[in-house]
Formats: C-alpha cells, sequence, structure tokens
C-alpha cells in the first residue's frame, strides 16, 4: 500500500500507558484517516482497549503524542475527547432503557421550552432528522429503547454521538450477541458514517466483521502494535499470524510496526 499523503484525522505516536509498572500499551503508533475504518484486534489483554481509552479520555498516557487534524492535543478526560469530536460506542451502548430514542439523543442535553420544560416536539424533530440520514428505515421513535432489537439500539447509540459533531467513533464489538439480520444492520451503519467523512476505530474479535468493514487493520498483541496492514493486502489466516504469534505478513506493506527502542 502506498504511503498516504493526506493529513490524518487522528495519530496516536508511540503512546505509553503502564499500570503497576506493568506496560499495557507498550510504544504503540497508529492513524485514523476521514472516512476510514481501521480495524484493531488481538487477544484479550492485547492492548486493543487501553489504547482506545487513552484518545476517548477514559485513561491517561504515561508519554507519547496525539494529534488531531495534524495538530497535537491535550487529552485528559472524556469531555476533553467529546470537545474534539471523538465519541466512544460501547458494546453495552449505556443507554437508558426506560426513555425513548430522542430522550437518549438528549440526554444530559436536554432542549428546554422559554418555560424551563421539556422541548419534545424539537427533540424528537432533531431525532428524525439524524436518523433518516443514518437509518430511514428506523420507526421506534416513541419506543422505550429496551424494546427495540439490537441493531437499532445501535442506531440510537450512533446517531447520539453523530448528532453533537463526532468526527471520530471508537466502536467497541458493536456486533456482539447480535443475530444475523441486526449485524447486518451495524454494518450498513457503519458504511454510512463512512461515507459521511466519519472516522471509525473499529474494536473487534470477529474478523468477519473487520474484514468486511476495515480499511486496513491493526494487531496488538501483549500490549504492542504488531503493525498495520491494508485489508485487500492480507487474509485471515495471516491476520490470524499477527494475532497469535506475532508474525508480519511476508507480501503485505507493513506500518505502525512495534519499535524497540523508547522515546
Amino acid at each position: 500500500m502506498a504511503a498516504d499523503s493526506r493529513t490524518p484525522l487522528v495519530e496516536m505516536r508511540n503512546i505509553y500507558v503502564s499500570f503497576g509498572g506493568v506496560h499495557a500499551v507498550d510504544n504503540c503508533t497508529i492513524t485514523l484517516y476521514p472516512g476510514e475504518v481501521v480495524g484493531l484486534v488481538g487477544g484479550n489483554g492485547a492492548g486493543k482497549s487501553t489504547l482506545m481509552k487513552v484518545l476517548s479520555g477514559a485513561y491517561r498516557k504515561d508519554s507519547g503524542e496525539i494529534l488531531i487534524d495534524g495538530k497535537p492535543v491535550a487529552i485528559h478526560n472524556p469531555r476533553d475527547a467529546k470537545a474534539l469530536g471523538i465519541e466512544t460506542i460501547y458494546q453495552t451502548l449505556a443507554l437508558a432503557d426506560n426513555v425513548d430514542a430522542p430522550a437518549n439523543l438528549f440526554l444530559g442535553r436536554e432542549v428546554m421550552t422559554r418555560w424551563g420544560t421539556l422541548h419534545d416536539v424539537a427533540m424528537e424533530a432533531a431525532t428524525r432528522k439524524v436518523m433518516g440520514r443514518l437509518n430511514p428505515h428506523f420507526k421506534g421513535f416513541k419506543t422505550p429503547v429496551k424494546s427495540l432489537s439490537g441493531g437499532q439500539r445501535q442506531s440510537v447509540a450512533i446517531a447520539r454521538a453523530i448528532h453533537f459533531n463526532a468526527r471520530i467513533l471508537i466502536m467497541d464489538e458493536p456486533t456482539a450477541a447480535l443475530g444475523p439480520a441486526e449485524t447486518a444492520q451495524v454494518r450498513d451503519l457503519i458504511k454510512q458514517l463512512k461515507k459521511e467523512g466519519i472516522g471509525i476505530f473499529l474494536i473487534s474479535h470477529e474478523l468477519r466483521d473487520v474484514f468486511d468493514l476495515a480499511d486496513r487493520i491493526s494487531v496488538m498483541k501483549n500490549g504492542r502494535m504488531v503493525g498495520t496492514v491494508d485489508r485487500h493486502d492480507v487474509d485471515m489466516d495471516e491476520v490470524l499470524g499477527m494475532i497469535i504469534g506475532g508474525t508480519l505478513p511476508k507480501t503485505a506493506n507493513v506500518t505502525n510496526a512495534y519499535v524497540e527502542a523508547r522515546p
């Protein structure tokens, strides 16, 4: 794969995170471009969630640098991340089950009337607008989200993120515990986000999803970045070799591979 001359939407350079002297993330570099999906894969404890939690503001890095649109930024907490257009869609979705989609979309950021009451009409209209872009078939605007399907619940969580101008999405196992039809729906959502120029880090154990959706695949093992490959340059067996054995594919151009020297 030829070097990309565009400015990355996100660049995390030489990131270190340690817990009690153990390097959970050890000198990792990863990039993301607008309208791109980067699949982040590895076994349990590989460090992929920890690396993404640095970007989301949930964890502090010990050293390294984060750049957004080519400019260094400081991310100390989730508020900093949100201000930079970074949102995380966790596997648990963090939805309020007992209320409907508009109430979830504006949870904590409710629109009020001039009389100090909830502006339900405005919030529903905004929800219908964003959902029309994202999932035109969505109908459950007045239904408590606990009654929605898994795919529809993902729609609500993603709509909440992009309505408040997210440009960078971290998606953690978005198809876990979903049936085939719901998985297909989530894949369609991700493809729609790509068309809108949103960059997505996709954390997943499901390699079929990664190969279906990702443009590039970054593999981590034991806190280190084994490397990043173009999805079209590798097959599943080669990626499994990177995940399990830390071996690099011979036929693919590998970037962001682990460098032993500490900065």
